[in-house]
């Protein structure tokens, strides 16, 4: 049997987009030791692998980066995230992983939530998953987004899986050093008020300045980053004057603001899909009247921040933000930014701008040196934007230079996947 290990794969016959260039142009990709080693054409392609994958004029991208994932989302009630069994959260994360991987997002941000163990069990092969990147709980203040208890609660929580309640510069401090000793790549706080949590206006920034800036100090001096959840122009105009990197959602931006965030090189993560599922499907899946309401106010502003965001020059990545069963709506974010920045600039977003979030500049992009993960769609999406999101065309996914995922078993078979024994050494699509 032929393995597909790092350093054996040719993708040729293919058209590339880069993640980062308008042009999309045809050739081969060479993988040696589980990164890009050569972008050239078919004929000095020919003999470099022992696997070689003939794409058929269909297009290879660069691996999609989810900037705003949740693994241990696994419902919309907050206190079953926060309390759980741990363990339990974790095989379910795993399982949400897995999915994200075998939609073709090669890594993601999980911006509320996450562990070493996690990471660890995903870079040792012990579950597929995506490469993954975490903050550890997100910081909330008392009374803010991460804390779950309702006004009539008398309980103490002071924190659980994604969400840890701590207030304070001293405490903040402590809360940080920790995360950082513990694995996380970056820190998120919540400055503002969200959709699900029962207490916080949304429009109200939450955290002191001084509190805010004890946080991003520290993560800056680690060579991290602090990133922000917060709504209304209020609340990022607040985090970004006292030094966070990211926005996520914005969905309430301004004009004026969206300036001060280019400004600042400020970066927007946009999650325009979990509005948009949670008001086709709250009800289904037990969205609280209070949080509907919530939901509604920022659905409808959602692309219109995005639009504002462009106009600015701010740059701007793409993340999900699906809990529950919403999960399966991943893809579906790729239509709405398409629908709002036009394909080319959506897919820059979750690719290479992602990256450059992440601080991986290696990663979402197409390029001798960078590591190897792609995904090859049945066509072009600059033709047909719906193969970006229709989960019925097939899509192979690849990362750090092995196949992990066929979506269509009709398509082709990787050599050692789960689905047979097909296993020649040239690969070829099928339909």
């Amino acid at each position: 049997m032929t393995s597909n290990q790092p350093g054996t794969l040719t993708i040729r016959n293919a058209r590339i987009f880069n993640g980062e260039s308008r042009e999309v142009f045809e050739g081969s990709i060479i993988v040696r030791g589980g990164r890009i080693a050569a972008i050239g054409n078919d004929e000095t392609a020919a003999s470099s692998a022992a696997t070689v994958l003939d794409a058929g004029g269909r297009t290879v991208i660069p691996g999609l980066i989810d900037a705003h994932f949740h693994a241990y989302a696994l419902s919309l009630t907050s206190a079953r995230n926060e309390t759980g069994p741990l363990s339990y959260s974790a095989l379910a994360g795993a399982r949400r992983l897995e999915a994200a991987l075998r939609r073709g997002f090669t890594a993601v941000r999980d911006v509320a939530g996450g562990d070493i163990g996690l990471a660890n069990a995903i870079d040792e092969g012990l579950y597929p998953g995506p490469r993954y990147f975490f903050t550890g709980p997100a910081l909330s203040q008392t009374g803010g987004h991460g804390d779950i208890r309702a006004s009539n609660d008398g309980s103490c929580f002071h924190g659980g899986h994604m969400c840890e309640v701590v207030d304070g510069a001293e405490e903040l401090l402590r809360a940080v050093r920790h995360r950082f000793r513990t694995g996380a790549t970056a820190v998120k706080l919540m400055t503002s008020g969200g959709v699900i949590s029962p207490v916080d206006p949304i429009r109200v920034p939450q955290y002191s300045a001084a509190e805010i800036r004890v946080v991003t100090e520290e993560a800056s001096r680690r060579g991290s980053y602090a990133t922000a959840h917060a709504y209304s122009p209020e609340a990022i105009r607040h985090s970004v004057l006292n030094g966070v990197r990211c926005i996520e959602h914005g969905n309430l931006l301004d004009a004026e603001t969206a300036q001060l965030m280019a400004e600042h090189e400020v970066f927007l993560v946009p999650t325009l899909v979990t509005y948009d599922a949670m008001d086709r499907r709250g009800t289904e899946i037990g969205l609280t009247d209070v949080g509907a309401a919530k939901n509604r106010e920022v659905l409808k502003s959602g692309k219109e921040a995005v639009k504002l965001a462009r106009a600015a020059g701010v740059r701007i990545g793409f993340g999900s933000d699906l809990m529950g069963e919403l999960e399966d709506e991943q893809l579906a974010g790729l239509r709405l930014q398409c629908e709002v920045l036009g394909v080319y600039e959506a897919l820059r977003s979750a690719t290479s701008t992602n990256a450059s979030l992440l601080l991986r500049d290696d990663l979402g992009r197409i390029a001798e040196g960078a590591c190897a993960d792609l995904v090859v769609l049945d066509g072009d999406p600059f033709d047909d934007p719906s193969i970006l999101w229709d989960e019925s065309r097939p899509r192979t996914v690849i990362k750090g230079g092995n196949i992990v995922a066929a979506v269509d078993k009709t398509t082709f078979t990787p050599p050692g996947s789960e689905y047979s024994d097909y296993s020649p050494s040239t690969i070829a699509w099928r339909r």
